[in-house]
């Protein structure tokens, strides 16, 4: 599929948490690091804990293409805000984490939305 007005880019990033820090990761991303991507503005699909075990956690983001997605990382994990802020709590709580990125159509991304 290639891109056009009707796809986007998403972005599925798949955390596993230092054992026991779920709760606190959860707290942080909903609290602070949520608000703070869509003040860039980045667009947060989703996020939460993964049901499938007590370490995993997800977190699932959209852009309007590939190039769109470097642009808004670089600027948002180079900048002051997520340096001198919340960037070593959250890297202190992850063990390791993935991301895999696919296109998907706006349709199917708006049904992925929490509501």
């Amino acid at each position: 599929m290639s891109p056009s007005a009707s796809t986007r880019a998403v972005e599925f990033r798949s955390y596993r948490l230092r054992p026991g820090t779920r709760e606190d990761f959860h707290r942080l991303i909903s609290t602070t690091v949520t608000p703070m991507l869509r003040g860039w503005p980045m667009d947060v699909v989703r996020h939460g804990p993964s049901p499938h075990d007590r370490t995993s956690y997800l977190l699932i983001r959209a852009y309007a293409d590939l190039d769109a997605r470097q642009r808004e990382q670089d600027a948002f994990y180079g900048s002051e805000q997520w340096r001198e802020g919340p960037r070593q709590a959250v890297l202190d709580l992850i063990e390791e984490y993935l991301s895999v990125v696919i296109e998907m159509d706006t349709a199917v991304v708006d049904a992925l939305r929490q509501e």
